[in-house]
């Protein structure tokens, strides 16, 4: 029989080896199943680890009132309404971009898209997604031929400093 003693708050009991080798009479409970995305009664469950945070991060509010639209959403295409909440959203997160840092795309990236969408204002047609894609493409193309340039003419400029020594 374990011996059993009371120190303020805590519980301290002692076992001997005889004690250990019975089998065990606790019955635990049945788990409760994890809620996921979903409630019981329909609702977002915003503490579900499958949005990886995001509803309590720096755009936590603007990522609820967005994504909350979207799943509520009646119109056709699904959250097709909810243009505005999503553009509020992905402003709020290019200021933080050291918390939501895009996987593959830089900061130009989102620079060109503001371009694109600057430019659908201006002209009031939204472009096609193969015009954005050739404009980030062409930005992309261009940021690597300055980087060129940049590489060649700092290998010239040394070249013709070797050059200079010799015939000093």
């Amino acid at each position: 029989m374990p011996l059993i003693r009371k120190e303020g708050k805590d519980t301290i009991i002692f076992a001997s080896k005889e004690d250990h080798e019975a089998p065990s009479k606790v019955a635990l409970p049945e788990p409760e199943p994890s809620p996921g995305l979903l409630l019981a009664n329909g609702e977002i469950n915003w503490n579900c680890p499958c949005l990886g945070g995001m509803a309590t991060g720096p755009c936590g509010l603007e990522f609820r009132e967005a994504f909350s639209c979207f799943h509520y959403s009646a119109a056709e295409p699904k959250g097709s309404d909810c243009y505005d909440a999503f553009k509020t959203m992905q402003k709020c997160m290019s200021e933080y971009p050291a918390v939501y840092e895009s996987k593959g795309a830089s900061i130009d990236d989102m620079d060109d898209l503001e371009e694109d969408e600057e430019l659908e204002e201006e002209n009031g047609q939204p472009a096609s997604g193969e015009d954005k894609r050739t404009v980030v493409a062409s930005s992309q193309s261009t940021t690597f031929d300055r980087k060129i340039e940049g590489t060649v003419s700092a290998s010239s400029a040394t070249k013709h400093e070797v050059e200079r020594a010799k015939t000093n």
